[in-house]
């Protein structure tokens, strides 16, 4: 079984829950007693680390979002002294003070514990070569995907992104058989994998593990068609811990929460309800062994359900669904509620688009517009106007008959639209709020 830590990944419910509730208790009386902002909090909600007796009374305690890291920024979350902190990462936020993270020995310890598991649910093993194409620095995805790799004995390759051509050769070069990158970089890569006419057969990739960014089963199939591997979906993120937080199994029917680290919860974004196990909802994640940056009820943003029971695979770790998006990247046009994962799930399913697209939502004359620009592959391209007019409005048609809106569509030559080597910018919003 491809199992890293089968004790903790397989452990029977009763025994999770007595560890989950230990660390959880643990961890309210770090916060409280070491960091001022969660004890003013926790006063005020009338809280005490005593009122947590079980997972459930979590729900008291009031939650922690991206903008308390800002306003406690840069280190007012930390709740050890500096001197403890050996690593510091930052969120790749685009608009103003980025979030930061840090970790003690301990957590990096943790980090690369999660990673492996990671790692090892995917198939890898200490006779593989990892390429990481993830970006290094104050993002997260390169190094946790690095130290995750030794951690299980791999030969690490810590390319970093950018330069697409160095990437193919050293792929070659060095026997590469795990690629690690966004699934849009992987897609870039396959794109130029037929550009320089390499010859497929010539890489010894067996196995993708993607994540960063959100991304359909249909752009798995095209990902795993054209890199003939195996694409497995990882979860992270910076505030809790970086990537390692979730992994899908080979099984690749959802992935697993490393929930002897991190407790999920789902809520609705709106009443800020717990909901119940299968109910889709918000992410929300308390850590319970984090010593630098500890975080109680952090909500995600990203949308999902879970699954409790044990997995094909041996593991009993809670399964959550991949995002189906993210509460706060919702489009709302003309009063309805989307997700550009809807829209490409529908292109995907059309042999004549490219999985390269943009959305820009706009506000003409008080009225909100929606566009979509999209790429068409070169064979189609190449027809009579009559038929890419044809091709369009077919795309028009898919996308109002299943959105139940209408969308301006805009079909663009073959890489006209912006490539990225990292988290690709899917929607533009040019309305004024």
């Amino acid at each position: 079984m491809n199992i890293w830590n089968a004790h903790f990944e397989c452990m029977e419910l009763s025994e999770l829950r007595r560890i989950q509730t230990t660390r959880l208790q643990e961890t309210m009386e770090r916060v409280y007693f070491n960091v001022p902002y969660y004890r003013n909090k926790m006063q005020e909600a009338g809280l005490g680390p005593e009122s947590l007796q079980h997972p459930e009374d979590l729900q008291k305690f009031p939650f922690t979002t991206k903008q308390d890291l800002r306003d406690n920024y840069p280190f007012s979350l930390f709740a050890v002294p500096i001197s403890e902190i050996v690593r510091i990462h930052a969120s790749s936020g685009t608009t103003g003070k980025p979030t930061v993270v840090g970790y003690t020995r301990r957590d990096i310890v943790t980090w690369s514990e999660v990673m492996a598991r990671t790692l090892t649910s995917a198939g890898a093993n200490r006779n593989d070569f990892i390429h990481v194409a993830y970006g290094y620095g104050l993002f997260t995805g390169g190094l946790g995907l690095h130290y995750g790799g030794e951690k299980i004995g791999a030969s690490v390759i810590p390319v970093s992104g950018g330069n697409t051509k160095r990437q193919l050769q050293l792929m070659q070069d060095f026997g590469s058989t795990v690629l690690a990158c966004t699934p849009t970089y992987a897609l870039f890569l396959a794109e130029a994998i037929e550009e320089n006419h390499i010859d497929r057969n010539t890489l010894k990739l067996h196995t993708g593990v993607f994540g960063a960014e959100p991304w359909t089963e249909n752009m798995r199939r095209e990902i795993e068609e054209k890199l003939r591997i195996r694409a497995i979906d990882i979860y992270g993120l910076s505030e809790i811990i970086g990537p390692g937080v979730a992994s899908e199994c080979i099984m690749q029917n959802g992935l697993h929460i490393n929930e002897d680290h991190f407790y999920p919860e789902i809520i609705d974004p709106d009443t800020l309800e717990v909901l119940p196990e299968g109910k889709a909802g918000e992410l929300v994640f308390t850590t319970i062994t984090k010593e630098g940056l500890p975080l109680i009820r952090y909500r995600t943003r990203d949308l999902t359900r879970l699954t409790y029971g044990k997995c094909p695979c041996g593991r009993t770790l809670v399964r959550m669904e991949k995002c189906l998006g993210r509460s706060d990247d919702m489009l709302i046009i003309r009063g309805v509620n989307l997700f550009p994962s809807q829209i490409e799930s529908i292109l995907l399913e059309m042999s004549e688009i490219k999985p390269h697209y943009q959305l820009i939502a706009d506000r003409i004359n008080n009225l909100d517009t929606l566009e979509l620009q999209v790429e068409v592959d070169e064979e189609f391209f190449q027809d009579k106007i009559s038929q890419l007019q044809t091709l369009r409005q077919k795309i028009q048609n898919n996308l109002e008959s299943t959105m139940g809106i209408s969308i301006q569509v805009h079909l663009v030559e073959p890489k006209t639209l912006a490539r990225s080597e990292g988290k690709s910018q899917r929607v533009i919003d040019k309305r004024k709020y």
